[in-house]
């Protein structure tokens, strides 16, 4: 059984076909990295799956349901830009999302409850590395650290999915191979479904279990909003190295 299936989507804004005839089927506990040119529908599809936007046709199923047509805490999503409140320290900032969900009125909780929200958050932090800094605001924090703390504020409400929208595209070499090794240690810890979109292929070798490359195989020079990207590999990594390494030789060289 599918955990998350994706039922011939299109997706289309007025007369610009972005996406065409999605199909897939994935397993709970999955790790897909989305690749491909820019402008093929990559980020369009993450916000399909995050539910800000609604496909024009088809569509997605989560656990055979379809998925809701907005933001709910079963996705959590890290985008590349720091998506942290920067008046709030770091442990508030992750207490946050426990505390708004259970106190829809004032957003703040009190006495136990808030204690309890703490202790969560502050165990989450220490384990994304960031015990050290609790109570430093984002503007303390080197970009690492900052996309530590985005990560933590997406795995607090508990998701089965992860949303990554190039999430490690303006960080440091270095740093950026810190953030991966974080990023493995936690999926194989949470058996997270995750979606990771990146433009660097050989990132998106090496993280996922699946590989997915999206282009489009249909050109109109005189209507070119015609057509719109497919997913034209779909490569289980694991099993399949020498193909994958194939996929990416014919995008570097396309």
């Amino acid at each position: 059984m599918s955990f998350i299936s994706v039922n011939n989507v299109w997706q289309q804004y007025d007369d610009q076909v972005v996406l065409e005839g999605l199909n897939l089927s994935i397993a709970e506990g999955e790790f897909c990295t989305l690749v491909g040119a820019s402008g093929c529908g990559k980020s369009t599809f993450l916000r399909l799956l995050l539910g800000q936007e609604v496909p024009s046709k088809g569509v997605i199923l989560l656990d055979e349901q379809p998925i809701a047509n907005e933001p709910d805490a079963s996705r959590g999503v890290v985008f590349q830009r720091y998506s942290v409140f920067p008046h709030l320290s770091v442990l508030d900032n992750v207490a946050l999302g426990l505390e708004l969900p259970r106190s829809a009125l004032l957003g703040r909780l009190f006495g136990k409850a808030k204690r309890e929200a703490r202790e969560q958050a502050s165990a989450l932090l220490h384990k994304v590395g960031l015990g050290h800094a609790l109570d430093k605001y984002p503007t303390q924090l080197s970009g690492g650290m900052q996309q530590r703390l985005a990560i933590a504020q997406a795995l607090i409400m508990k998701p089965r999915v992860l949303l990554l929208d190039e999430p490690f595209g303006a960080l440091d070499p270095g740093i950026r191979k810190d953030m991966h090794v974080l990023l493995l240690e936690l999926w194989r810890e949470t058996k997270l479904t995750v979606f990771m979109v990146t433009h660097d292929l050989c990132e998106g070798f090496n993280l996922g279990t699946r590989l997915l490359v999206f282009d489009k195989v249909r050109l109109d020079p005189h209507a070119p909003g015609a057509y719109g990207a497919r997913i034209t590999y779909d490569i289980p990594l694991n099993s399949d190295r020498r193909a994958a390494r194939a996929a990416i030789e014919s995008l570097q060289t396309a």
